[in-house]
């Protein structure tokens, strides 16, 4: 009898820890993905800015945030932004928004980025929880001069800490960059370049800047697919000639642990250290698989651990169920 006991301890300790392994990913309850990350210096928190997912032949037409203290625990800040409600010149399609933190005659303001009707948007606001408005005309809304065909999707916003200066990258089928006016709602005219590394480039370009190397990455084939997946290249500025390393790879699925369909991500540095994470999305697990091209409005996002080697090469992520387990705090 104590035999039998004791096996039966030893049975649900195993299980309990083999189900706290795989309960870091998803990080986020339903399905959301294209997640953009932000720390915000103002409130001390992370936030998430995903697509909402779910609707078939993705139909959604409001986006939502996310906060959290840690990365571990997140809490759901209901809809910032609604395009039935707040923006007037699109009604559909709500697609991979960003966001960005800049501190304007000594006040905190957040702008923000996202798709609608295949059109580039941005909506202003005081908090990273909104209100958000819109300012009631899209930014880009036409091919850049040179590329004839491809989306006007998929923002990214990012600030060039060496000169405070901020870029706006976009596009599916191209990735173009320009660099952002002082009010951060118009791009100086001119400034547009067409940026495309390779042929695996498709959409959702994210860039960072370490150590003097600015890192521009970038998804690969189609977010429907199982192979959807991240790649990257360096340049020297943030509108300068990407050079694509032989391995550039940074994320793709994992077979062996039934995962699908990574990629469309942001990277996030905790402030004060050198410790970086990804976050992106995959099919829903464990029937995303399963359900052929529908798996790719079924996503769900996940963060996972990026590290560089001693050369400042991005080390291949292995997309993980256990995520982030142990709370991150900033210095």
């Amino acid at each position: 009898m104590v035999k039998t006991w004791v096996c039966l301890q030893l049975f649900l300790i195993l299980t309990i820890s083999a189900v706290a392994q795989q309960a870091g990913n998803p990080v986020l309850k339903g399905y959301y993905a294209d997640p953009d990350i932000l720390y915000s210096v103002q409130t001390r928190q992370f936030y998430i800015y995903p697509t909402s997912d779910g609707f078939t032949n993705w139909t959604g037409t409001y986006f939502k945030a996310f906060s959290s203290p840690d990365l571990v625990h997140w809490k759901d800040e209901g809809v910032i932004l609604d395009l039935a409600k707040d923006v007037s010149w699109a009604k559909r399609n709500a697609w991979a928004p960003c966001i960005i933190e800049k501190k304007v005659n000594g006040k905190y303001q957040y702008f923000y980025y996202f798709t609608a009707a295949q059109k580039i948007g941005v909506a202003v606001a005081d908090s990273p929880t909104g209100p958000f408005k819109d300012s009631g005309k899209p930014l880009i809304d036409q091919l850049p001069d040179g590329v004839k065909s491809g989306q006007q999707i998929d923002p990214d916003v990012f600030t060039d800490p060496a000169t405070g200066k901020s870029y706006l990258y976009w596009g599916n089928g191209y990735m173009a960059g320009a660099q952002l006016a002082d009010d951060m709602t118009s791009l100086i005219p001119g400034s547009t370049v067409i940026l495309t590394p390779d042929k695996t480039f498709r959409e959702g370009t994210n860039v960072l800047y370490r150590k003097g190397k600015y890192y521009f990455m970038w998804s690969e084939n189609d977010t429907r697919d199982p192979d959807y997946r991240v790649r990257y290249g360096v340049a020297d500025g943030p509108l300068g000639k990407i050079v694509v390393p032989e391995d550039n790879l940074v994320i793709a699925k994992d077979t062996a642990a039934g995962i699908y369909g990574t990629g469309h991500h942001s990277v996030i540095q905790v402030p004060g250290k050198d410790e970086w994470y990804i976050v992106y999305h995959r099919f829903h697990y464990p029937d995303g698989i399963k359900m052929g091209e529908a798996a790719g409005y079924n996503r769900e996002v996940c963060i996972d651990r990026l590290e560089f080697d001693g050369q400042g090469r991005i080390v291949r992520v292995k997309p993980t169920h256990k995520g982030v387990v142990k709370g991150v705090v900033p210095r």
